[in-house]
């Protein structure tokens, strides 16, 4: 299949997530096919993982990266976050890209530029070879070509971390691009309105224990894989 053609079915492709998963307020914001899901989950480096625990709701941030259908997720074994993975307790995985700020002639009116996905479901843990190719993966996300280079994980570290898995299948997206919705009467007002828009900024500052003269690396703030 021509990259064309894998473009094309990757836009026409999309989510069916369960009606309790599906965003209902500004509904019009909300997007679920594979294209826009793909490319916030590319982009974006933290995902919020919120489960129900013995001590109440709990919402860790944590680093993640997207394998196909799914986003792999990698913790301390002993971790609260693990204990509930081996449990099977259904999870919620939010990604959240900030685009800049909405300024409005009202303080009603002010909001917020911005990309966010959120994945509903149960993970799987992941052993052997596809744990291995888990842990690559999510260096390559930082710099292709690293894992190569990088020291692999010994037997007490891979030994140390839980990989586990959530299905791309309850997912819904959800974009807010639009300039500020001030009412008729407030426009006169003397006061500026409209985007602030972000930008990223990349600055490598080396590890003061350096001891071989090599370059930086290249880091992919967007992957380039679907």
């Amino acid at each position: 299949m021509s990259q064309t053609s894998d473009s094309d079915a990757l836009a026409e492709a999309s989510y069916a997530p369960d009606k309790q998963f599906r965003f209902k307020r500004e509904a019009d914001k909300a997007h679920y096919d594979h294209e826009t899901v793909h490319g916030i989950l590319d982009e974006g480096f933290v995902a919020h993982l919120g489960y129900g625990a013995e001590a109440g709701p709990q919402v860790i941030p944590t680093y993640y990266v997207r394998d196909g259908e799914r986003l792999l997720i990698h913790v301390s074994s002993k971790s609260g976050m693990a204990r509930a993975a081996k449990a099977g307790v259904p999870m919620c995985a939010t990604v959240t890209l900030l685009d800049g700020l909405v300024m409005a002639r009202s303080g009603f009116h002010h909001s917020m530029l911005f990309r966010t996905v959120c994945v509903h479901g149960t993970p799987t843990l992941l052993e052997g070879d596809d744990k291995h190719r888990a842990l690559d993966l999510m260096v390559e996300r930082l710099s292709p070509g690293r894992a190569a280079l990088a020291r692999p994980a010994n037997t007490q570290e891979f030994k140390a971390t839980l990989v586990f898995a959530l299905p791309l299948e309850q997912v819904v997206a959800k974009v807010s691009a639009g300039g500020p919705n001030d009412d008729a009467a407030d426009l006169e007002l003397p006061i500026w309105a409209g985007q602030v828009r972000f930008t990223q900024e990349m600055v490598f500052a080396a590890s003061a224990d350096m001891q071989v003269d090599v370059e930086a690396p290249e880091i992919s703030l967007v992957r380039k894989e679907t």
